[in-house]
């Protein structure tokens, strides 16, 4: 049975990455939380506009997001870490007819 465009995960098309920041040395700066940190365990400090952070990490995010967004990528707001170019969310969002990825049938050789 063919896939779902659903059913495609943008991750694994290359549409969605996680990101953060790290100094020169690579440590990673504090952005609030730590990547894919739920918003139980992090009290919904993983929203990326999220109230209550160090102005640190907000100024971190807003960098963040201002070079990702300049780049035409688009945040997934639950997720500060959650960045998407070509897939559902970013079609959504953006306003675009239909996602850059979607199934694609292949058809055997003979």
């Amino acid at each position: 049975m063919p896939s779902r465009i659903a059913d495609i995960a943008p991750h694994s098309t290359g549409a969605a990455v996680d990101l953060t920041l790290a100094d020169a040395d690579g440590r990673e700066l504090d952005l609030g939380t730590p990547m894919n940190a739920d918003p139980e365990e992090s009290a919904g400090a993983c929203y990326t506009d999220a109230p209550g952070i160090s102005e640190e990490a907000r100024a971190h995010r807003k960098l963040l997001g201002s070079v990702l967004t300049a780049a035409g990528l688009v945040n997934y707001p639950t997720e500060w870490w959650h960045w998407s170019f070509g897939d559902r969310y970013w079609a959504l969002s953006g306003g675009h007819a239909t996602a850059l990825y979607g199934p694609k049938e292949i058809t055997p050789r003979p």
